[in-house]
């Protein structure tokens, strides 16, 4: 979503916390009608802001309009902040307002986009969703609409100022004719939900609603009346839900006072599936109900005299009991239970389109009139003798009902790894308060919906974290494995950041909240994988194509069956045994045309990628690959070149000691100790390493003495070392610049270590000591563990790797030797490296491009495909398709793997699909029974209408056991 669609998102700025003298906030008296509608915040900048007087004439000229609820302006930041009713208000008006007063307005938000989700109810195929979108955006002031079959749930942006979500849900029901219920409006996660206690009258929701609205950082507050509950968006940076809370408590005056409790609304997605799966299940019992005994009396009691000889008593005329039994049963089951199917059929048709529904409809319809028709003749002959079909129609609608029960059931297995992703941050946690000195005073147990930010939280050993922070004490092991598919713990210290959602192995901790609400890494992947599960991939292009002529083929193709059959009948052009006693030779044609028009199966085609998709990017989010929809997971299958890009990617991005020598006499750890001693105060990355490494070397050896020898007469040379004294022995740490500038001599076994380490494009640091070479470490951005592994695997999985840095040739060169790559790019620019990629383009190969999707978004977004590594606490890289969640290059070949196993898969979909139609309708129609006396009747050809929707389901459903390829590898080993 892009930046101008929000509005009142997460990253608009508020009123700020901290007023400057001059700044005015003025309220404007709102009349309880304008209270009882929903306020926006607009935040803008007024260029010219100089003084109070400034101020002064902005605050009259905005609080002078209806409304307008409240004014902030800031002397400081030049910023306004206006709280304003849309229904009363535009935000065009509040500018120009400001503009007249002769000041001009900056960074104005052009245009008030919202957003809201949808659960659509009653889509079967993608006919059904191009219906549901097409709708959506005829909506005035719907900017983008994006409908998923598989989640069957629609995305909404739109104009507030011009539309509301009654008028989108509106258009849905009524134009689209398919059930809308409303799941969230704007960002849920930022919403706090509250029971209200303490109301006697309406004055009370008044007053409340009034409090709450006059609040800094709350921008949006909507009050259930009946229920006594309300819903408050908030902005987590300016003010939280313990606050809002204790804020309501004390709106209340004398006797009155006033109650807020928490509570949790229903997920609305998992409501209305369970909802769903009950309909769908009480129907197909229903329908059985009548369906079975139809079943009964038509096939299985007249094959079993004298049993069924009952059946065949005259009612009136040839009217039987049998047929009049039948009758009864079946209507129910044909315009009760079966009318989900007419209304289908009639939003489908008045839309000008046919779905599944108009099949249905169409195929019943014809069995059970036409057996009307012979019920009236046998009614009203004394010697008409004909069959009806009554079984057709009541089996065949009780068929597809147990084939979309059971579909349903499938389908919520798909979102299954998401559900997981939600469930994953614990329900309470525990906050911590500290004196002035850090020492605690009180511990509270809390929902976790309650944390703010800043708070500090206690973690003892096996609990989860709640929220994203920092540790501020202790030290413990984090198992990150259920956020970035990292199995083994990762040791988190002082200053390290935590990961909601994650598990605190065996110490105690504790951290201070620094992201809440939607701002959670976990609130980000799941939004990021939801996304990706609405998104459409291009090879659903196809199955939307042939939904366009699907059922009006079908529906050709079955007149043309009856036709074919009935007028040879007639004719006599083939033999009268081949029509089953007691039929003619319409009837006979009518049941081949009635199963052409329920075998064929619009449903299969259209979950075959959705579904697929949705298994997909949820197995990928449980692994720690975050893939952005379907488009970034087909593009992914057809990368033929990857390139990397070293710092931080193929390597660290931490220069690391890799060896240590002595050329002297000296002791190791004397050797260590003046190095730590001369290197200590340094600030360059490579006298960290170089610290780091020989303080490591002193703990393993047994020594944990962290004071050191202060070093005298310290000196730096610039782009050389430094120099000093340590006791009475001088000291030098520096290159071999800095060795020749000091008149130190260097031996062939100096110089032989150093040009060794400078062919593998390390760098030297020579220590002397009392102006003799003592020593060196080697330093270098070591290469990460499994980096030859992967593109080892790359080549063996066709694709070629190439490298783009911007460091110089000769590093550049050595790390690609280590790692297998042949091709090296370096001194290359951000823009250079897209340049290189487009160069790659034109070759007619599609090129994936992994970076750290900081300083390579040039190149990410130049790419087909754009993979971000190492960005697990920060999801929003706008510029990758792909993001690795952590900074493992496995997932490299995990995200281009998996992208070609669901292709396949949908591929596999497909030809079930249309495989399962092309052989399916040709048997319908009865090529075979002129050969084998093999016909498919009507409620079997229904019976493998609802199997191929399953089957599709189930076959998306085998990619959840998919395993990363090179642990796959390992294990095999």
């Amino acid at each position: 979503m892009n930046k101008d669609m929000e509005i009142n998102g997460k990253d608009d700025l508020k009123s700020p916390l901290l007023q400057h003298p001059n700044d005015v906030v003025i309220t404007v008296s709102p009349s309880d009608q304008i209270l009882l509608k929903k306020i926006r915040t607009l935040v803008f900048k007024v260029v010219g802001i100089t003084c109070s007087s400034c101020v002064a004439s902005i605050e009259a000229a905005l609080g002078k309009l209806d409304g307008v609820h409240s004014v902030a302006v800031s002397v400081l930041q030049g910023q306004a902040v206006v709280k304003y009713v849309p229904e009363v208000i535009t935000a065009k008006m509040i500018k120009e307002a400001v503009e007249d007063t002769g000041f001009d307005v900056a960074e104005f938000p052009e245009q008030d986009i919202a957003m809201c989700r949808l659960k659509i109810k009653g889509m079967a195929c993608t006919s059904c969703s191009e219906s549901v979108e097409r709708a959506l955006r005829m909506v005035d002031g719907v900017k983008k609409a994006v409908v998923g079959l598989a989640l069957g749930e629609a995305k909404v942006h739109f104009d507030p100022n011009v539309t509301n979500t009654d008028r989108i849900i509106e258009a849905v029901e009524e134009d689209a004719g398919f059930g809308a219920d409303l799941i969230s409006y704007g960002n849920d996660l930022n919403k706090v939900y509250l029971q209200l206690g303490g109301i006697s009258s309406p004055v009370d929701f008044t007053i409340i609603q009034d409090s709450l609205q006059s609040l800094d950082g709350v921008n949006h507050v909507e009050i259930d009346v009946d229920e006594h509950k309300v819903t408050i968006g908030y902005e987590p940076d300016i003010i939280g839900p313990r606050s809002i809370i204790q804020h309501i408590q004390k709106a209340g005056t004398g006797p009155n006072t006033y109650q807020a409790t928490l509570f949790t609304p229903p997920r609305g997605g998992e409501t209305e599936r369970q909802h769903e799966i009950l309909m769908y299940r009480n129907q197909f019992l229903w329908s059985c109900l009548f369906s079975v005994p139809v079943f009964v009396f038509s096939m299985v009691l007249p094959m079993l005299p004298p049993y069924g000889n009952w059946l065949d008593y005259k009612v009136i005329n040839m009217l039987d009991v049998g047929m009049l039994l039948r009758w009864i049963l079946c209507t129910p089951v044909q315009f009760i239970i079966g009318k989900r199917f007419y209304a289908g059929s009639y939003h489908a048709l008045r839309r000008k389109s046919a779905n599944m529904d108009v099949l249905v409809a169409l195929g019943t319809n014809a069995a059970y009139f036409y057996s009307i028709y012979t019920m009236i003749k046998a009614l009203t002959s004394d010697s008409f003798e004909g069959q009806d079909f009554f079984e057709t129609s009541s089996m065949l609608i009780s068929f597809i009902l147990l084939g979309k029960y059971l579909e349903v059931l499938a389908k919520g297995k798909t979102s299954d790894a998401l559900a997981k992703l939600t469930e994953l941050a614990p329900d309470v946690a525990c906050l911590l308060t500290l004196d002035a000195e850090g020492n605690v005073i009180s511990e509270t147990e809390i929902d976790t919906k309650l944390i703010e930010k800043n708070d500090i939280l206690k973690i003892v050993p096996g609990s989860k974290i709640p929220v994203d922070g920092i540790v501020t004490d202790g030290e413990s092991y984090v198992n990150e494995s259920m956020i970035t598919g990292e199995a083994l713990p990762v040791t988190k210290k002082l200053g390290d950041k935590v990961i909601g959602g994650t598990v605190n192995e065996n110490g105690y901790i504790r951290i201070k909240a620094t992201h809440v609400g939607s701002e959670t890494a976990l609130s980000q992947i799941v939004e990021l994988v939801e996304a990706a599960q609405l998104a459409k991939a291009p090879v659903q292009k196809l199955a939307d194509q042939i939904s366009k002529f699907f059922v009006p083929t079908v529906v050709l193709v079955s007149f043309a069956t009856w036709l074919g059959w009935f007028i040879p009948g007639q004719a006599g052009l083939y033999p009268r045994v081949w029509i089953p006693t007691a039929m003619d030779a319409f009837e006979f044609a009518l049941q081949f045309a009635i199963s052409v028009l329920v075998v064929a199966c619009p449903c299969a085609l259209g979950l075959a990628t959705p579904t697929a998709v949705m298994v997909a990017t949820g197995k990928g989010a449980s692994l720690g690959v975050l893939i952005k929809g379907g488009n970034a997971l087909e593009n992914a299958h057809k990368v033929k070149t990857v390139v990397f890009d070293k710092t931080g990617t193929l390597t660290v991005g931490k220069p690391a000691v890799v060896s240590a020598v002595l050329f002297s006499d000296v002791s190791m750890e004397d050797f260590c100790d003046m190095t730590i001693a001369a290197e200590t105060n340094s600030e360059h990355p490579i006298a960290k390493a170089v610290v780091e490494h020989a303080k490591m070397f002193r703990q393993n050896n047994g020594s944990h003495n962290d004071l050191f020898t202060e070093v005298k007469d310290f000196k730096v040379h610039p782009g050389a070392g430094v120099s000093g004294k340590i006791g009475e022995r001088a000291i030098l740490v520096g290159n071999k610049r800095l060795m020749h500038l000091s008149s130190v001599p260097l031996g062939i076994e100096v110089d032989k270590y150093v040009s060794e380490n400078e062919s593998l494009a390390r760098t030297c640091v020579l220590v002397a000591i009392e102006g003799r070479a003592a020593g060196a470490f080697a330093v270098t951005d070591p290469v990460k563990p499994g980096a030859a592994l992967v593109i080892s695997h790359l080549r063996s999985m066709g694709i070629s790797s190439v490298m783009v840095t911007g460091d110089n040739l000769s590093t550049a060169t050595a790390i690609a030797n280590q790692v297998g790559i042949d091709k090296v790019f370096a001194e290359t620019d951000p823009l250079g490296k897209a340049d290189k990629i487009k160069e790659l383009q034109l070759q007619g190969t599609s090129v994936a491009m992994v970076g750290d999707g900081i300083n390579d978004s040039p190149a990410l977004v130049a790419a087909d495909v754009g993979m971000a590594i190492g960005a697990g606490t920060d999801v929003a890289i706008e510029a990758a398709d792909i993001v690795l969640m952590k900074s493992n290059l496995e997932d490299v070949v995990t995200a281009i793997d998996l992208s070609r196993k669901t292709m396949s898969r949908i591929r596999t979909n497909y030809v079930w699909a249309l495989g399962y139609n092309v052989l399916g309708m040709p048997i319908a129609a009865g090529v075979l029974y002129p050969f084998t006396g093999i016909r498919l009747p009507p409620w079997l050809a229904g019976a493998c209408m609802a199997a191929s929707s399953i089957s599709v389901v189930c076959s998306s459903l085998l990619l959840q056991y998919y395993k990363k390829p090179l642990h796959a590898y390992r294990e095999s080993r």
